[in-house]
Protein backbone atom coordinates (compact mmCIF):
# COMPACT_ATOMS: atom_id res chain seq x y z
CA UNK A 1 0.00 0.00 0.00
CA UNK A 2 1.01 3.58 -0.58
CA UNK A 3 2.23 5.49 2.57
CA UNK A 4 0.08 8.67 3.66
CA UNK A 5 2.11 11.11 1.90
CA UNK A 6 3.15 9.56 -1.10
CA UNK A 7 1.40 10.26 -4.81
CA UNK A 8 -0.51 7.29 -5.64
CA UNK A 9 -0.74 6.11 -9.42
CA UNK A 10 -4.28 5.74 -9.62
CA UNK A 11 -5.38 2.46 -11.86
CA UNK A 12 -6.73 2.76 -14.85
CA UNK A 13 -9.48 -0.09 -16.33
CA UNK A 14 -9.62 -0.53 -20.16
CA UNK A 15 -13.56 -0.20 -21.11
CA UNK A 16 -12.91 -1.11 -24.56
CA UNK A 17 -14.94 -4.54 -24.15
CA UNK A 18 -17.50 -2.67 -21.85
CA UNK A 19 -18.99 -1.02 -25.03
CA UNK A 20 -19.83 -4.32 -26.58
CA UNK A 21 -21.36 -5.29 -23.35
CA UNK A 22 -18.48 -6.94 -21.32
CA UNK A 23 -17.65 -6.20 -17.64
CA UNK A 24 -14.08 -5.62 -17.07
CA UNK A 25 -14.54 -6.33 -13.54
CA UNK A 26 -17.20 -7.76 -11.22
CA UNK A 27 -16.62 -7.37 -7.37
CA UNK A 28 -18.61 -7.60 -3.79
CA UNK A 29 -17.19 -4.48 -1.50
CA UNK A 30 -17.49 -4.95 1.94
CA UNK A 31 -17.79 -1.63 3.22
CA UNK A 32 -17.23 0.07 7.39
CA UNK A 33 -19.49 1.19 9.69
CA UNK A 34 -21.31 4.95 9.12
CA UNK A 35 -18.72 7.64 10.58
CA UNK A 36 -22.16 9.48 11.45
CA UNK A 37 -23.82 6.86 13.22
CA UNK A 38 -20.67 5.78 14.95
CA UNK A 39 -19.51 9.27 16.25
CA UNK A 40 -23.10 10.32 17.17
CA UNK A 41 -23.36 7.11 18.98
CA UNK A 42 -20.15 7.47 20.57
CA UNK A 43 -21.69 10.99 22.15
CA UNK A 44 -24.97 9.76 23.12
CA UNK A 45 -23.14 6.76 24.96
CA UNK A 46 -20.64 9.17 26.84
CA UNK A 47 -23.84 11.48 28.27
CA UNK A 48 -25.96 8.62 29.04
CA UNK A 49 -26.59 7.00 32.38
CA UNK A 50 -25.63 3.24 32.00
CA UNK A 51 -22.88 1.50 29.44
CA UNK A 52 -23.85 0.89 26.18
CA UNK A 53 -22.30 -1.51 23.05
CA UNK A 54 -21.53 -0.28 19.75
CA UNK A 55 -21.31 -2.68 17.00
CA UNK A 56 -20.08 -2.63 13.61
CA UNK A 57 -18.51 0.98 14.48
CA UNK A 58 -16.50 2.44 12.19
CA UNK A 59 -12.55 2.69 13.21
CA UNK A 60 -10.81 5.14 11.49
CA UNK A 61 -9.04 8.71 12.08
CA UNK A 62 -12.41 10.89 12.50
CA UNK A 63 -14.22 7.84 14.59
CA UNK A 64 -10.85 7.58 16.47
CA UNK A 65 -10.24 11.67 17.61
CA UNK A 66 -13.82 11.29 18.70
CA UNK A 67 -12.95 8.41 20.76
CA UNK A 68 -9.69 10.23 22.16
CA UNK A 69 -11.78 13.49 23.00
CA UNK A 70 -14.60 11.71 24.79
CA UNK A 71 -11.48 9.60 26.95
CA UNK A 72 -9.97 12.73 27.38
CA UNK A 73 -13.45 14.55 29.19
CA UNK A 74 -13.25 10.83 31.75
CA UNK A 75 -15.46 8.58 29.78
CA UNK A 76 -14.34 4.78 29.45
CA UNK A 77 -14.13 3.18 26.32
CA UNK A 78 -12.81 -0.16 25.32
CA UNK A 79 -12.27 -1.77 21.96
CA UNK A 80 -13.02 -5.56 20.57
CA UNK A 81 -11.77 -6.14 17.33
CA UNK A 82 -14.62 -7.92 15.34
CA UNK A 83 -12.21 -8.42 12.18
CA UNK A 84 -14.11 -10.56 9.55
CA UNK A 85 -13.59 -9.04 5.87
CA UNK A 86 -13.76 -5.63 7.53
CA UNK A 87 -12.77 -2.89 9.57
CA UNK A 88 -15.21 -3.16 12.18
CA UNK A 89 -15.14 -3.12 15.22
CA UNK A 90 -17.11 -3.42 18.94
CA UNK A 91 -17.04 -0.61 21.73
CA UNK A 92 -17.76 -0.73 24.77
CA UNK A 93 -18.41 2.72 26.52
CA UNK A 94 -19.18 2.94 30.09
CA UNK A 95 -20.14 6.62 31.21
CA UNK A 96 -18.67 8.51 33.99
CA UNK A 97 -18.30 12.07 35.41
CA UNK A 98 -16.94 14.47 32.57
CA UNK A 99 -13.50 16.54 33.63
CA UNK A 100 -11.76 18.92 32.06
CA UNK A 101 -8.97 17.93 29.64
CA UNK A 102 -7.21 18.86 26.16
CA UNK A 103 -9.39 17.58 22.72
CA UNK A 104 -7.59 16.92 19.54
CA UNK A 105 -9.94 17.77 16.67
CA UNK A 106 -8.04 17.15 14.02
CA UNK A 107 -10.19 17.91 11.01
CA UNK A 108 -13.03 16.17 12.17
CA UNK A 109 -16.09 18.19 12.37
CA UNK A 110 -18.02 15.73 14.34
CA UNK A 111 -15.38 16.54 16.82
CA UNK A 112 -15.32 20.30 16.69
CA UNK A 113 -18.84 20.38 16.48
CA UNK A 114 -20.38 17.79 19.18
CA UNK A 115 -17.81 17.97 21.72
CA UNK A 116 -17.77 21.55 22.25
CA UNK A 117 -21.61 21.40 23.92
CA UNK A 118 -20.25 18.20 26.01
CA UNK A 119 -17.53 20.16 27.46
CA UNK A 120 -19.79 22.64 29.04
CA UNK A 121 -20.99 19.82 31.08
CA UNK A 122 -17.59 18.90 32.33
CA UNK A 123 -16.08 20.28 36.08
CA UNK A 124 -12.91 21.23 34.36
CA UNK A 125 -11.47 24.01 31.74
CA UNK A 126 -11.32 21.75 28.36
CA UNK A 127 -9.03 22.95 25.55
CA UNK A 128 -10.01 22.64 21.96
CA UNK A 129 -7.14 22.36 19.11
CA UNK A 130 -6.63 21.27 15.82
CA UNK A 131 -5.28 20.53 12.67
CA UNK A 132 -3.84 23.50 10.53
CA UNK A 133 -6.74 22.94 7.96
CA UNK A 134 -9.58 22.87 10.70
CA UNK A 135 -8.90 27.11 11.75
CA UNK A 136 -10.43 27.45 8.69
CA UNK A 137 -13.74 25.53 9.06
CA UNK A 138 -16.54 28.03 10.18
CA UNK A 139 -16.92 27.38 14.83
CA UNK A 140 -18.42 30.71 15.55
CA UNK A 141 -22.06 29.87 15.07
CA UNK A 142 -22.07 27.25 17.94
CA UNK A 143 -19.83 28.54 20.74
CA UNK A 144 -22.16 31.71 20.37
CA UNK A 145 -24.99 29.55 20.81
CA UNK A 146 -23.40 28.04 23.76
CA UNK A 147 -22.60 30.98 25.18
CA UNK A 148 -26.08 32.52 25.21
CA UNK A 149 -27.08 29.34 26.51
CA UNK A 150 -24.82 30.42 29.59
CA UNK A 151 -21.57 28.79 28.44
CA UNK A 152 -18.02 30.35 29.38
CA UNK A 153 -15.99 29.99 26.51
CA UNK A 154 -13.09 31.62 25.41
CA UNK A 155 -12.19 32.41 21.55
CA UNK A 156 -14.04 32.38 18.64
CA UNK A 157 -12.15 29.21 16.61
CA UNK A 158 -9.45 27.29 17.01
CA UNK A 159 -7.85 27.05 19.57
CA UNK A 160 -10.70 27.61 21.84
CA UNK A 161 -11.47 26.69 26.04
CA UNK A 162 -14.98 25.94 27.27
CA UNK A 163 -14.59 26.89 30.95
CA UNK A 164 -16.51 25.12 33.55
CA UNK A 165 -19.89 26.11 34.69
CA UNK A 166 -19.51 26.62 38.53
CA UNK A 167 -18.55 24.57 41.85
CA UNK A 168 -21.25 21.27 42.25
CA UNK A 169 -22.53 21.87 39.07
CA UNK A 170 -21.09 19.10 36.82
CA UNK A 171 -22.80 16.46 35.10
CA UNK A 172 -22.42 13.30 37.86
CA UNK A 173 -22.71 10.54 35.01
CA UNK A 174 -23.79 7.28 35.95
CA UNK A 175 -26.38 8.76 38.70
CA UNK A 176 -30.07 9.03 37.67
CA UNK A 177 -31.17 12.49 36.44
CA UNK A 178 -33.17 12.85 39.77
CA UNK A 179 -30.22 12.63 41.35
CA UNK A 180 -27.46 14.92 38.99
CA UNK A 181 -26.44 18.27 39.45
CA UNK A 182 -27.59 19.61 36.21
CA UNK A 183 -25.34 22.37 35.00
CA UNK A 184 -27.88 25.90 34.97
CA UNK A 185 -27.24 26.21 31.42
CA UNK A 186 -29.60 25.85 27.92
CA UNK A 187 -32.75 27.64 27.28
CA UNK A 188 -33.73 29.23 24.23
CA UNK A 189 -31.60 30.17 21.21
CA UNK A 190 -31.40 30.73 17.54
CA UNK A 191 -28.15 29.34 15.50
CA UNK A 192 -27.34 29.72 12.05
CA UNK A 193 -27.00 26.53 10.14
CA UNK A 194 -26.52 27.35 6.94
CA UNK A 195 -22.94 26.67 6.91
CA UNK A 196 -23.46 23.03 8.70
CA UNK A 197 -26.21 21.34 10.13
CA UNK A 198 -23.77 19.77 12.53
CA UNK A 199 -24.41 22.95 14.49
CA UNK A 200 -27.64 21.88 15.10
CA UNK A 201 -27.03 18.42 16.01
CA UNK A 202 -24.08 18.89 18.17
CA UNK A 203 -26.55 21.18 20.19
CA UNK A 204 -29.38 18.54 20.10
CA UNK A 205 -27.06 15.82 21.21
CA UNK A 206 -26.11 17.58 24.53
CA UNK A 207 -29.38 19.14 25.18
CA UNK A 208 -30.92 16.19 27.41
CA UNK A 209 -28.19 17.06 29.95
CA UNK A 210 -28.55 20.89 30.38
CA UNK A 211 -30.29 22.30 33.35
CA UNK A 212 -32.65 24.32 31.36
CA UNK A 213 -32.75 22.03 28.33
CA UNK A 214 -32.97 23.23 25.10
CA UNK A 215 -34.99 25.43 23.11
CA UNK A 216 -33.37 25.76 19.35
CA UNK A 217 -34.35 27.66 16.65
CA UNK A 218 -31.93 27.37 13.57
CA UNK A 219 -31.45 30.26 10.59
CA UNK A 220 -30.83 30.45 7.14
CA UNK A 221 -30.97 27.42 4.89
CA UNK A 222 -29.92 24.49 6.66
CA UNK A 223 -27.62 22.22 4.68
CA UNK A 224 -28.15 18.04 4.58
CA UNK A 225 -30.96 18.08 7.09
CA UNK A 226 -31.04 14.00 6.73
CA UNK A 227 -28.12 14.32 8.91
CA UNK A 228 -30.16 15.74 11.35
CA UNK A 229 -33.20 13.73 10.88
CA UNK A 230 -29.89 11.15 11.71
CA UNK A 231 -29.28 13.01 14.96
CA UNK A 232 -32.97 12.99 16.12
CA UNK A 233 -33.67 9.13 15.36
CA UNK A 234 -30.90 8.25 17.21
CA UNK A 235 -32.06 10.69 20.57
CA UNK A 236 -35.28 9.04 20.18
CA UNK A 237 -34.12 5.50 20.26
CA UNK A 238 -31.90 6.76 23.57
CA UNK A 239 -35.31 7.72 25.11
CA UNK A 240 -35.52 11.18 24.18
CA UNK A 241 -38.63 12.69 23.54
CA UNK A 242 -38.10 15.48 21.22
CA UNK A 243 -40.94 18.20 20.09
CA UNK A 244 -40.59 19.29 16.88
CA UNK A 245 -42.58 21.99 15.15
CA UNK A 246 -43.09 24.11 12.17
CA UNK A 247 -44.19 27.94 11.56
CA UNK A 248 -44.41 29.85 8.93
CA UNK A 249 -42.24 33.04 8.85
CA UNK A 250 -41.08 35.67 6.21
CA UNK A 251 -38.70 34.09 5.00
CA UNK A 252 -40.38 30.31 5.21
CA UNK A 253 -41.07 27.97 7.52
CA UNK A 254 -39.02 27.69 10.66
CA UNK A 255 -38.20 24.59 12.69
CA UNK A 256 -38.16 24.59 16.36
CA UNK A 257 -36.75 21.72 18.50
CA UNK A 258 -37.14 21.26 22.05
CA UNK A 259 -36.20 18.61 24.57
CA UNK A 260 -36.07 18.71 27.79
CA UNK A 261 -33.68 17.09 30.47
CA UNK A 262 -33.57 13.75 30.35
CA UNK A 263 -31.99 10.76 31.39
CA UNK A 264 -30.78 8.75 28.58
CA UNK A 265 -30.20 5.24 28.45
CA UNK A 266 -27.07 3.21 27.68
CA UNK A 267 -28.56 0.39 24.78
CA UNK A 268 -26.54 -1.58 21.79
CA UNK A 269 -26.36 0.19 18.69
CA UNK A 270 -25.54 -1.65 15.17
CA UNK A 271 -23.79 0.66 13.19
CA UNK A 272 -24.76 0.75 9.27
CA UNK A 273 -22.44 0.91 6.40
CA UNK A 274 -21.49 4.34 5.55
CA UNK A 275 -23.20 4.78 2.24
CA UNK A 276 -21.25 7.73 1.72
CA UNK A 277 -18.26 5.79 1.53
CA UNK A 278 -20.10 2.83 -0.27
CA UNK A 279 -20.40 5.40 -2.84
CA UNK A 280 -16.57 5.96 -4.79
CA UNK A 281 -17.18 1.67 -5.19
CA UNK A 282 -20.32 2.00 -6.76
CA UNK A 283 -19.48 4.97 -9.25
CA UNK A 284 -16.36 2.83 -10.12
CA UNK A 285 -18.79 0.67 -11.53
CA UNK A 286 -20.35 3.44 -13.19
CA UNK A 287 -18.12 4.46 -14.91
CA UNK A 288 -16.32 2.07 -16.21
CA UNK A 289 -19.12 -0.86 -16.90
CA UNK A 290 -18.29 -2.56 -14.16
CA UNK A 291 -20.33 -4.16 -11.49
CA UNK A 292 -19.96 -3.83 -7.53
CA UNK A 293 -22.14 -4.99 -4.95
CA UNK A 294 -22.11 -3.83 -1.03
CA UNK A 295 -23.85 -6.13 1.30
CA UNK A 296 -26.12 -4.89 3.99
CA UNK A 297 -26.96 -2.00 2.16
CA UNK A 298 -30.22 -0.50 4.82
CA UNK A 299 -33.30 -0.89 3.49
CA UNK A 300 -34.55 2.34 5.54
CA UNK A 301 -31.99 4.64 6.41
CA UNK A 302 -31.30 8.28 7.13
CA UNK A 303 -27.76 8.46 5.62
CA UNK A 304 -27.48 10.85 2.63
CA UNK A 305 -25.71 8.33 1.15
CA UNK A 306 -28.56 6.16 0.00
CA UNK A 307 -29.15 8.95 -2.41
CA UNK A 308 -26.57 7.45 -4.81
CA UNK A 309 -29.05 5.33 -6.19
CA UNK A 310 -31.39 7.87 -7.85
CA UNK A 311 -28.44 9.28 -8.53
CA UNK A 312 -26.30 6.33 -10.49
CA UNK A 313 -29.72 5.76 -11.93
CA UNK A 314 -30.22 9.10 -13.32
CA UNK A 315 -26.25 8.78 -14.88
CA UNK A 316 -27.71 5.25 -16.76
CA UNK A 317 -26.23 2.70 -14.73
CA UNK A 318 -28.51 -0.51 -13.05
CA UNK A 319 -29.41 0.01 -9.87
CA UNK A 320 -30.13 -3.33 -8.08
CA UNK A 321 -31.51 -3.51 -4.13
CA UNK A 322 -31.31 -7.24 -3.14
CA UNK A 323 -32.84 -9.22 -0.04
CA UNK A 324 -31.23 -12.49 0.62
CA UNK A 325 -32.54 -15.37 2.94
CA UNK A 326 -32.10 -14.17 6.34
CA UNK A 327 -33.14 -10.90 6.48
CA UNK A 328 -29.46 -9.72 5.05
CA UNK A 329 -30.06 -7.16 2.10
CA UNK A 330 -27.68 -5.76 -0.59
CA UNK A 331 -26.86 -3.57 -3.72
CA UNK A 332 -25.28 -3.94 -6.63
CA UNK A 333 -24.56 -1.10 -9.56
CA UNK A 334 -23.60 -2.12 -13.50
CA UNK A 335 -23.12 0.72 -14.81
CA UNK A 336 -23.74 1.66 -18.42
CA UNK A 337 -21.48 1.75 -21.81
CA UNK A 338 -19.28 4.13 -21.14
CA UNK A 339 -20.97 6.18 -24.41
CA UNK A 340 -24.13 6.14 -22.29
CA UNK A 341 -23.03 7.62 -19.08
CA UNK A 342 -24.80 10.71 -18.82
CA UNK A 343 -24.95 14.23 -16.86
CA UNK A 344 -27.26 15.30 -14.12
CA UNK A 345 -28.38 18.53 -13.48
CA UNK A 346 -29.45 17.93 -9.59
CA UNK A 347 -30.02 20.35 -6.28
CA UNK A 348 -26.98 18.61 -3.94
CA UNK A 349 -27.90 20.75 -0.80
CA UNK A 350 -29.28 17.73 1.46
CA UNK A 351 -26.75 15.09 -0.15
CA UNK A 352 -23.11 17.79 -0.56
CA UNK A 353 -21.43 14.82 0.71
CA UNK A 354 -21.76 13.28 -2.37
CA UNK A 355 -20.67 15.91 -4.48
CA UNK A 356 -17.00 15.03 -5.11
CA UNK A 357 -17.72 11.77 -5.96
CA UNK A 358 -21.05 12.76 -8.72
CA UNK A 359 -18.26 15.08 -9.90
CA UNK A 360 -16.30 12.85 -11.06
CA UNK A 361 -18.38 10.89 -12.64
CA UNK A 362 -19.94 13.36 -14.42
CA UNK A 363 -15.85 14.77 -15.42
CA UNK A 364 -16.34 11.03 -17.56
CA UNK A 365 -19.79 11.56 -18.23
CA UNK A 366 -21.11 12.28 -21.73
CA UNK A 367 -23.06 14.92 -21.25
CA UNK A 368 -22.84 18.59 -19.42
CA UNK A 369 -23.95 18.11 -15.35
CA UNK A 370 -24.55 20.93 -12.96
CA UNK A 371 -24.98 20.19 -9.29
CA UNK A 372 -26.52 23.50 -7.11
CA UNK A 373 -27.68 24.15 -3.58
CA UNK A 374 -23.76 23.29 -2.25
CA UNK A 375 -22.11 26.95 -1.64
CA UNK A 376 -21.82 25.34 1.81
CA UNK A 377 -19.10 22.97 1.00
CA UNK A 378 -16.73 25.88 0.84
CA UNK A 379 -16.49 25.35 4.45
CA UNK A 380 -15.89 21.77 4.50
CA UNK A 381 -12.47 19.98 4.81
CA UNK A 382 -11.36 22.29 2.22
CA UNK A 383 -13.08 24.72 -0.27
CA UNK A 384 -14.51 21.63 -2.32
CA UNK A 385 -16.26 23.60 -5.31
CA UNK A 386 -12.57 25.32 -5.55
CA UNK A 387 -11.18 22.09 -5.04
CA UNK A 388 -12.95 20.07 -7.20
CA UNK A 389 -12.79 22.77 -10.41
CA UNK A 390 -9.02 22.90 -9.68
CA UNK A 391 -8.33 19.44 -10.27
CA UNK A 392 -11.21 18.78 -12.77
CA UNK A 393 -9.16 21.08 -15.18
CA UNK A 394 -5.90 20.57 -14.48
CA UNK A 395 -6.42 17.45 -16.07
CA UNK A 396 -8.04 19.35 -19.45
CA UNK A 397 -11.20 18.81 -18.15
CA UNK A 398 -13.91 22.01 -18.53
CA UNK A 399 -15.15 22.98 -14.96
CA UNK A 400 -17.07 26.25 -13.86
CA UNK A 401 -17.91 26.92 -10.14
CA UNK A 402 -20.54 28.31 -9.79
CA UNK A 403 -22.37 30.55 -7.01
CA UNK A 404 -23.62 27.59 -5.24
CA UNK A 405 -22.64 24.93 -7.31
CA UNK A 406 -20.45 23.41 -9.76
CA UNK A 407 -21.14 23.13 -13.32
CA UNK A 408 -19.14 20.40 -15.83
CA UNK A 409 -19.25 19.82 -19.64
CA UNK A 410 -17.71 16.44 -20.94
CA UNK A 411 -14.19 16.58 -22.89
CA UNK A 412 -11.37 14.36 -22.64
CA UNK A 413 -9.02 14.08 -19.66
CA UNK A 414 -5.42 13.76 -19.66
CA UNK A 415 -3.06 12.75 -16.93
CA UNK A 416 -1.36 14.04 -14.41
CA UNK A 417 -0.99 14.95 -10.27
CA UNK A 418 -4.75 15.20 -8.80
CA UNK A 419 -4.27 17.27 -5.00
CA UNK A 420 -6.04 15.86 -2.44
CA UNK A 421 -6.41 18.66 -0.39
CA UNK A 422 -6.31 16.54 2.45
CA UNK A 423 -9.94 16.10 2.08
CA UNK A 424 -10.57 12.26 2.15
CA UNK A 425 -13.50 12.50 -0.40
CA UNK A 426 -10.89 15.08 -2.95
CA UNK A 427 -8.43 11.72 -2.96
CA UNK A 428 -11.28 9.45 -3.70
CA UNK A 429 -12.52 11.41 -6.83
CA UNK A 430 -9.63 11.32 -8.04
CA UNK A 431 -9.30 7.56 -7.65
CA UNK A 432 -12.71 7.29 -9.87
CA UNK A 433 -10.95 9.76 -12.27
CA UNK A 434 -8.44 7.63 -13.32
CA UNK A 435 -10.22 4.58 -13.99
CA UNK A 436 -10.79 5.92 -17.13
CA UNK A 437 -7.55 8.08 -17.55
CA UNK A 438 -4.26 6.99 -17.47
CA UNK A 439 -1.24 8.68 -15.62
CA UNK A 440 -3.29 10.12 -12.74
CA UNK A 441 -1.57 10.18 -9.63
CA UNK A 442 -3.35 11.28 -6.34
CA UNK A 443 -1.45 13.33 -4.02
CA UNK A 444 -1.72 11.81 0.04
CA UNK A 445 -4.04 8.88 -1.16
CA UNK A 446 -3.40 8.23 2.53
CA UNK A 447 -5.73 11.20 3.80
CA UNK A 448 -8.72 8.42 3.25
CA UNK A 449 -8.00 7.25 6.35
CA UNK A 450 -10.21 10.25 7.65
CA UNK A 451 -12.73 7.59 7.41
CA UNK A 452 -11.63 4.65 5.00
CA UNK A 453 -8.50 2.97 6.39
CA UNK A 454 -6.82 0.72 3.75
CA UNK A 455 -9.03 2.33 1.07
CA UNK A 456 -5.90 2.09 -1.62
CA UNK A 457 -5.68 -1.59 -0.72
CA UNK A 458 -9.38 -2.06 -1.06
CA UNK A 459 -9.67 -0.35 -4.52
CA UNK A 460 -7.04 -2.35 -5.93
CA UNK A 461 -9.26 -5.75 -4.59
CA UNK A 462 -12.42 -4.23 -6.15
CA UNK A 463 -10.54 -4.13 -9.73
CA UNK A 464 -8.44 -7.52 -9.01
CA UNK A 465 -5.28 -5.55 -8.61
CA UNK A 466 -4.58 -7.11 -5.20
CA UNK A 467 -6.21 -10.26 -3.32
CA UNK A 468 -7.65 -9.88 -0.30
CA UNK A 469 -5.54 -9.80 2.50
CA UNK A 470 -7.30 -9.45 5.96
CA UNK A 471 -4.12 -9.02 7.77
CA UNK A 472 -2.49 -6.66 6.23
CA UNK A 473 -6.28 -4.59 6.09
CA UNK A 474 -6.22 -4.72 9.35
CA UNK A 475 -3.01 -3.60 10.04
CA UNK A 476 -3.72 -0.50 7.93
CA UNK A 477 -6.11 0.21 10.63
CA UNK A 478 -4.36 -0.51 13.60
CA UNK A 479 -1.42 1.43 12.29
CA UNK A 480 -2.83 4.43 11.85
CA UNK A 481 -5.45 4.90 14.69
CA UNK A 482 -2.85 5.14 17.86
CA UNK A 483 -4.23 5.80 21.13
CA UNK A 484 -6.40 2.92 22.04
CA UNK A 485 -5.18 -0.87 21.75
CA UNK A 486 -7.79 -3.40 20.72
CA UNK A 487 -9.47 -5.17 24.34
CA UNK A 488 -8.29 -2.60 26.60
CA UNK A 489 -9.89 0.43 28.64
CA UNK A 490 -8.77 3.99 28.23
CA UNK A 491 -10.28 7.15 29.57
CA UNK A 492 -10.42 6.64 33.74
Amino acid sequence: MCSQNQNWSAPTVSVDGAESGRQPFSATVQIAGSKSITNRALVIAALSSTPSVIHGALRSRDTDLMIRALQALGTDISADSTYSGSPNHTLRVTPRMLRGGVVECGLAGTVMRFVPPIAALAQGSVFFEGDVEAKARPMSAVLDALRSLGVNIAGNGLPFTVNPQGPNQGNRLGDSVQEQDLPDIGGEVEIDASASSQFVSGLLLSAPRYGRGLVLRPTGEIPSRPHIDMTLDMLREAGVQIEETTADAPEGSRTTFTIHPTEMMGRTWQIEPDLSNAAAFLAAAAVTGGSVTVPDWPEHTTQPGDRIREILTAMGATVTFNRHEGGRTSLTVVGPKPSELRGITMDMSEIGELTPTVAAIAALATTRTELTGIAHLRGHETNRLAALTTEINRLGGRATELDDGIAIDPVPLHGGLWHSYADHRMATAGAIVGLRTEGVEVENIGTTAKTMPGFDLRWLEMLGLASPSPSSLEKSVDTRLDGMEDGTEAGK
